[in-house]
């Protein structure tokens, strides 16, 4: 009888190809993700929109659903990703289960004055309690942010 051999996709290659060129925040703010989403927007005069991707993590034999908010500079090619950490009892980065959101940035190279100036104006929302650039190679679980 002939043996079955399982394939096992190795997502390793474009984990890291997704994460090149990207700076990652964490943010601690216990409000709603489209009430956070709101302040960015207005404080910061970016237009972030709900996207229809969601991020789905199938876990104890149950789905949970991350949502994603995105915008994109119109002039050059920096996208922006909000994600919602938590879901109903369950994390996106179980590592950070401190972190309500995560703020993507890709494309382009944001330098680090931009980087200072961003996180001074989300630590300017009064409803946020914690804003940390987090080092992509310290995240255990960074597959569960590519789409």
């Amino acid at each position: 009888m002939a043996e079955k051999t399982k394939l096992v996709l190795d997502t390793r290659e474009l984990t890291e190809g997704f994460f090149e060129n990207t700076r990652l925040l964490g943010i601690m703010a216990p409000i709603k993700d489209y009430q956070f989403c709101w302040h960015l927007n207005q404080q910061i005069g970016l237009d972030f929109r709900l996207n229809d991707l969601e991020i789905r993590l199938v876990k104890k034999k149950r789905d949970y659903f991350f949502s994603v908010y995105e915008y994109r500079v119109p002039t050059g090619s920096l996208e922006h990703y909000i994600y919602n950490n938590k879901f109903d009892g369950e994390y996106l980065l179980p590592e950070f289960k401190h972190i309500d959101f995560l703020w993507l940035m890709k494309g382009d190279e944001v330098d680090d004055e931009k980087m200072q100036e961003t996180i001074q104006v989300i630590r300017s929302i009064s409803t946020v309690q914690l804003v940390a650039e987090l080092a992509i190679g310290q995240i255990r679980n960074k597959e569960n942010l590519v789409f």
